[in-house]
């Protein structure tokens, strides 16, 4: 069977140039991104195609204890995921990043969002002789990523392939051998920005705090439907799936689920708190002290 839904995730996912101690400055990450999800963390790092994984039940410093965290070692990518799920939900092995195999080498995958079509792609895809490890949504993205790929000849044109099938929400970062991946789904559900470090290191994260907590420069949300490539060549960017759908962005990320000091999408969530307090306050009056945010 499939999860229940799970609406709070995080994701991180950084390319380096420069000597950069990855594993930290994702560990960093996913600290600031810890309220999107407190049941299970785990980190995958990628040293020029050799894949390092390190996932758990728990808080990221539960998780990351002692020198589990050192002995990821180096590497030039790495992606990270902070996991809230549901009852009958939380199973070790839907713990990400999801590790998948095959011809063209590994890929490690990181989701925040949930799939309204995810049962219907399992069930074509176990048709087709695929084997489901988890019963998570996560996992059927990943599977239709392997299986364009067989396809088409890049990664990136594999994942395109991939969005014209999957239907609901998605923020993605995806680690292959050479390049990082990050996507936004085309309604824009679930938040994903991006910035830059000092050192010229690429970051993409759930939140903006999740850049501030790198010393990462935000640059800017990506938009609904985009794809965000990144390779020795550079930061580059696909269009071909934004304004293909209505945007449905979540309101409960600036109500309830996004950290107060992150900017989502040019506004500030602690800001669009206090409006909505003042609107609520007009329409619920209430004879109170203080009024708190969440």
């Amino acid at each position: 069977m499939m999860n229940s839904i799970h609406e709070e995730c995080g994701v991180f996912g950084i390319y380096s140039t420069a000597d950069d101690d990855l594993a930290a400055l994702t560990y960093y990450g996913l600290y600031a991104l810890q309220h999107r999800g407190q049941e299970s963390a785990g980190i995958a790092l990628n040293d020029d195609g050799v894949f390092r994984c390190i996932k758990g039940e728990g808080l990221i410093s539960e998780v990351f204890s002692g020198d589990k965290l050192k002995s990821l070692g180096t590497g030039h990518i790495a992606v990270g995921h902070v996991r809230y799920a549901t009852t009958g939900s939380n199973a070790a092995q839907n713990i990400q990043p999801l590790l998948v195999n095959h011809h063209k080498g590994r890929m490690a995958l990181c989701h925040n969002g949930n799939l309204s079509n995810s049962y219907l792609l399992r069930t074509r895809l176990e048709e087709n002789g695929a084997i489901f490890h988890t019963t998570t949504d996560s996992e059927v993205i990943s599977y239709m990523v392997v299986q364009e790929r067989l396809r088409h000849g890049s990664i990136e044109n594999a994942v395109s392939a991939a969005m014209e099938s999957i239907e609901g929400a998605y923020s993605l970062v995806i680690c292959s051998p050479q390049k990082l991946i990050a996507v936004r789904d085309p309604h824009g559900f679930r938040p994903l920005c991006y910035g830059v470090t000092e050192s010229g290191s690429v970051v993409f994260a759930s939140e903006s705090c999740a850049l501030d907590a790198v010393g990462a420069k935000l640059v800017r949300d990506l938009r609904p439907g985009e794809m965000a490539i990144v390779d020795k060549n550079g930061l580059r960017f696909d269009t071909a799936h934004c304004d293909k759908e209505p945007k449905h962005f979540c309101v409960f990320e600036y109500i309830y689920f996004a950290r107060p000091d992150s900017v989502i999408d040019g506004a500030s969530v602690s800001q669009c708190r206090q409006r909505a307090g003042r609107f609520l306050a007009k329409e619920h009056p209430v004879d109170a002290d203080i009024v708190i945010g969440v």
